[in-house]
Formats: C-alpha cells, structure tokens, sequence
C-alpha cells in the first residue's frame, strides 16, 4: 500500500464517527403548554393555532422535531397546579404559559425551566420577573398592556370627551397581586 493511500484511508477511518453522528436524527424537543381557558375556547384555539404556525415557519413541527404537550386550566388554580406537575413530569424543554394563573403553577413546580409568558397584567408585581428590562431568573415574556400608556390614553379620552372626570379600570381578578394601575382613573 503506498503512502498516499494509506494516509487517505486513516483519514476517512478517523473521520466515519463523525459521519455516523451526523446521520443521527434530530433530537425531539418538547414544548410544554398551559393555557388559562377551556380547550375549546375559541380564542384559546386561535392563539395555539397561532403559535404552532410560527413554529412552523422556523422550522419547527410538531409530531416531527418538537412535540408540544397541552393543558387547558380553565384559570382553575387547583388544575393549573396538577397540570404543572404533569407538564413538568413529560421533560420539557421550555414552557410556555398563558395568564397569571399558569405562571404562578409553572413558578412553583420549577426555578429551572424557562418559562415563556403571554398575557400577563403585571409579571414584576405577581413577582414573576425582577424588572421590565431584565427578568432575571427563569421567566420572562410578554404582558397584556404597557402602564406606561395608561396617561396617554387617559389624555386622549379628556380630549374626546371634556366631560369626563373619571375612568373606571376594567375589573382584574385578583390573581396574585393587583398592580397598582388597576385603581380607577382620574382625569
């Protein structure tokens, strides 16, 4: 055998479990879900549908490369608990949690898993995030409305109606703390 093979043939010999791994499927990853509705509410199904086409979009499909594990609280406390345990117990990967009811399981069963928020009113005071601008910890996401605009809505509301001297807020269950912009208004 002459130099020049020999060398290519260590070569490719040294190279094939690199090739073997590379040919190894993808990894499922797991995606755990807890909604704060019912399972046929339809908005609750329209957000899901939503989320699941934006993964899609990435390249992420479900039953394929993610599985995505979904439980529909119903605000029920009591049920958001339960069901924290279940997702926690399948590995997920992340978690994604709708409302402050679905945060404040997933909070108590973990400190590790990174947990995605969407409508939530006040993630700093429910105690979900250290700040705004940086959640620290292992919650972060998205609230329901910025307070910030709260004045600039209420000047636009003296603009178009001068007669009004006081705007109630909309009623906001208790769920952990009220923040507190959820008092009435005044102009």
């Amino acid at each position: 055998m002459k130099r020049r093979q020999f060398i290519t043939l260590l070569a490719g010999t040294a190279a094939w479990p690199l090739a073997v791994r590379a040919q190894q499927p993808e990894r499922m990853r797991r995606i755990g879900v807890l909604m704060n509705r019912a399972a046929d509410d339809p908005t609750g199904q329209a957000r899901l549908k939503v989320f699941q086409q934006a993964l899609q979009q990435l390249g992420w499909n479900d039953g394929r490369n993610v599985r995505i594990d979904i439980r529909w609280c119903e605000t029920d406390a009591e049920r958001a608990r339960r069901y924290a345990q279940e997702l926690i117990a399948l590995a997920p990967d992340i978690l994604l949690a709708e409302g402050t009811v679905s945060v404040t399981a997933l909070q108590h069963v973990t400190r590790t898993l990174p947990i995605v928020f969407t409508s939530v009113l006040d993630p700093v005071g429910a105690g979900f995030v250290d700040g705004l601008s940086r959640p620290g910890g292992n919650i972060t996401g998205f609230m329901i409305s910025e307070y910030g605009f709260s004045g600039k809505w209420l000047e636009l509301l003296k603009q178009i109606a001068p007669q009004v001297s006081g705007w109630p807020s909309s009623a906001i269950p208790p769920f952990p703390p009220e923040p507190p912009s959820s008092a009435p208004f005044r102009l």
